[in-house]
């Protein structure tokens, strides 16, 4: 009995580990619906791998921790001179 409550908590361990997995494309959807909840409509991402180094604020991590989802601040076009 003991071994049969042993081999079903193992598999239910693996399930539930393999199930927490997400896809860069579901991760983003997931981050923009959040984000758009917030009342942000401009919320610039992009999947880099994980080694590299790019300027910006990592939000998660995808495909088994190879990948980044990264939120780059969009740079606001500032003024021309002159101009009132």
């Amino acid at each position: 009995m003991k071994r049969v409550i042993l081999t079903f908590s193992l598999l239910f361990m693996g399930f539930s580990a393999s199930a927490g997995v997400l896809s860069c494309d579901d991760l983003k959807a997931k981050i923009e619906k959040k984000v758009a909840g917030k009342g942000v409509k401009d919320y610039p991402m992009i999947v880099v791998s994980k080694d590299t180094q790019i300027k910006g604020r990592v939000l998660g991590s995808c495909e088994k921790g190879t990948m980044k989802v990264i939120h780059q601040k969009s740079v606001a076009a500032k003024p021309a001179e002159g101009s009132s």
